[in-house]
């Protein structure tokens, strides 16, 4: 019990649960932004390209609707036709090696992540993260405090691996609320 006050006086001045919550919040908005990234895909100059093209032969397609000029718009959807299928072709080849390191980067973000998280449960396996009022978590409090003490003066003690699964999911809602 002794270790228990001393390691909750000592964490009282660094803040640790701050700290945690920051750091998985960081995890999952550069998750989601990387997941956003490979759906989109970056577009390339010479996608702007031939869109403008296409974009600018169905304008002068449609502008000629008169039944003298019918054969040479006929000819200008044809030529979009054909530039759909070129730009359809570019990015195929151009998504497939973007998914590609899109892939590699969201691999090397999820083993640093759980990296970081085997570090924290680590370095706090058995200590507080934080201290909340007992009142507050009446039902949940033995859930909350696992692995980190209990109660201790009308507190109770949250521990890591609670402190972690609560940020997650508070995280993945501030992501979904900003619609990031």
């Amino acid at each position: 019990m002794g270790e228990v006050v001393e390691t909750l006086s000592e964490h009282r001045i660094w803040p640790a649960a701050p700290i945690v919550f920051v750091i998985v919040v960081a995890f999952q908005f550069v998750s989601r932004w990387l997941e956003q990234l490979k759906k989109r895909g970056p577009k390339s100059a010479a996608e702007t390209r031939l869109r403008g093209e296409i974009k600018e032969l169905l304008k002068e397609a449609s502008s000629l609707s008169q039944p003298s000029t019918f054969a040479q718009a006929a000819k200008l959807r044809r030529m979009a036709a054909a530039k759909e299928k070129e730009l359809a072709n570019c990015q195929q080849l151009h998504g497939n090696e973007i998914k590609l390191s899109y892939d590699l980067y969201l691999k090397v973000l999820n083993m640093t992540k759980v990296l970081t998280y085997l570090v924290l449960v680590c370095w706090f396996w058995r200590v507080p993260v934080a201290s909340i009022s007992q009142q507050l978590v009446q039902p949940f409090g033995k859930v909350i405090s696992w692995r980190a003490g209990g109660v201790l003066n009308g507190n109770v003690m949250v521990g890591i691996i609670p402190w972690l699964i609560l940020s997650t999911r508070v995280s993945k809602f501030v992501c979904r609320l900003f619609k990031f």
